[in-house]
C-alpha cells in the first residue's frame, strides 16, 4: 500500500464515489486486518471491528487533511475505533454482571462467549495479549506496525514522554515473562 497510490482514491472517496472507497478498501484491508487483529483482546471481533473502522472511514474521511500522511491518520482511526468496541463490550460485561446479581437470565445468548479471551499458538502474541491494552497497543503500532515512538505519540494524541514510558514498561514485561518462561523451563529439566 503506497500512499502516493492512494491519494487520487482518497480524493475520489470524499467526493463520494464508491468506487474510490472500494479501492481505498482493498488497498488497505490486509493492513487493517492485521492491526486490529493485534489489538483486538476477543480475535473473533476482529471482523466486526473491521467493519466499524470502514465505516468510519467513510463518516470522517472529510476530515482527514491530504497534506499529511494517510497511514498514520489511518492508524488513529483503527486505535480509536477498537478502543471504542472495547468500551462497549466492557458496559455490555458490567450489565450483564448487574442483570446476574439481580438474578436474572442473560439478556444476550453467547455474550459469555464474546467476553472470553482466545490466545494464539505464537510465543509472543500471547505475551503481548497479557499485556494491558495502553502498553499492547504501543507494542503493536511500534513492532506490528513500524510507526516511531514520535508518530506513535501523534496517532494515540498522547506526550511523546508517555509513549516512552509506556513502551519502556512493556518492554520491561514482556522481559519478565520471558525469562520467568525460561527459568521454569530449566528448572524442569532438573532432576532432584
Amino acid at each position: 500500500m503506497k500512499e502516493e497510490n492512494l491519494k487520487p482514491w482518497l480524493i475520489r472517496m470524499r467526493q463520494g464515489e464508491e468506487e474510490a472507497f472500494q479501492e481505498v478498501y482493498r488497498a488497505t484491508r490486509t493492513y487493517a486486518y492485521n492491526l486490529i487483529y493485534f489489538l483486538a483482546p476477543h480475535k473473533q471481533d476482529a471482523d466486526d471491528m473491521m467493519s466499524e473502522v470502514y465505516v468510519e472511514l467513510i463518516r470522517s474521511i472529510d476530515r482527514y487533511d491530504l497534506d499529511q500522511p494517510f497511514i498514520p491518520w489511518f492508524n488513529g482511526l483503527i486505535v480509536r475505533q477498537v478502543r471504542n468496541w472495547n468500551r462497549s463490550i466492557w458496559r455490555r460485561f458490567r450489565l450483564l454482571e448487574r442483570v446476574k446479581e439481580k438474578g436474572y437470565e442473560a439478556p444476550v445468548a453467547g455474550m459469555e462467549d464474546k467476553l472470553g479471551a482466545i490466545s494464539d499458538e505464537l510465543e509472543v502474541i500471547p505475551a503481548v495479549e497479557k499485556l494491558s491494552f495502553k502498553l499492547k497497543e504501543i507494542v503493536v503500532l511500534r513492532y506490528y506496525q513500524n510507526c516511531s515512538l514520535e508518530e506513535i505519540a501523534a496517532i494515540l494524541q498522547i506526550p511523546l514522554g508517555t509513549v516512552k514510558s509506556r513502551h519502556h514498561l512493556a518492554m520491561k514485561k514482556l522481559r519478565e515473562h520471558f525469562e520467568h518462561r525460561i527459568n521454569r523451563e530449566e528448572a524442569s529439566f532438573h532432576v532432584h
